[in-house]
């Protein structure tokens, strides 16, 4: 695998506690075990929040990982190229408030990186437990394959 090496960020996000909605803290530990720590930061954001803004600030480059409640089949994985705040989904999930008032404030202050979202789409997100429905739990393999798509992406525009 070529590599974009430690400019970039893999940032999940989302509340461990509430199943689903947690996929992107999940898909950090799946994808640490597969060693990308060696090509990108991995980084579990929680619940999102101004408090991340640092770690966006510093990378050139940002992979978010999160749990979408939109029309697409549950453990549907797409991947969004936003280029403003205004391109991420209607309703990303519990936590969305934060998470786009961050990509708010970074737009702002003129610092919005070179950014993927890595959507999942959920239906099940309120249920208090820290494991994965089988449709989200069989979507990793798939999160893994997008995301290294990403890194590689990158690591060409880089050479080039």
């Amino acid at each position: 695998m070529q590599t974009a090496k430690k400019n970039s960020l893999i940032l999940g996000i989302g509340n461990y506690l509430l199943g689903d909605e947690g996929v992107g803290c999940h898909a950090i530990k799946y994808l640490e075990e597969r060693g990308f720590g060696a090509f990108a930061d991995l980084m579990d954001g929680g619940t999102g929040g101004f408090h991340l803004m640092d770690h966006l600030i510093s990378h050139n480059h940002v992979i978010l990982i999160d749990a979408t409640l939109d029309d697409y089949p549950e453990g549907t994985v797409r991947v969004i190229k936003p280029k403003g705040h205004q391109d991420f989904p209607v309703t990303l999930s519990a936590h969305e408030i934060g998470l786009k008032d961050l990509i708010t404030s970074l737009a702002l202050i003129n610092q919005f990186p070179d950014l993927y979202l890595v959507a999942v789409s959920v239906k099940d997100y309120n249920d208090l437990r820290i494991t994965l429905t089988p449709p989200i739990a069989n979507a990793l393999p798939e999160i893994e394959k997008q995301t290294l798509r990403i890194l590689n992406h990158l690591a060409q525009k880089q050479v080039a």
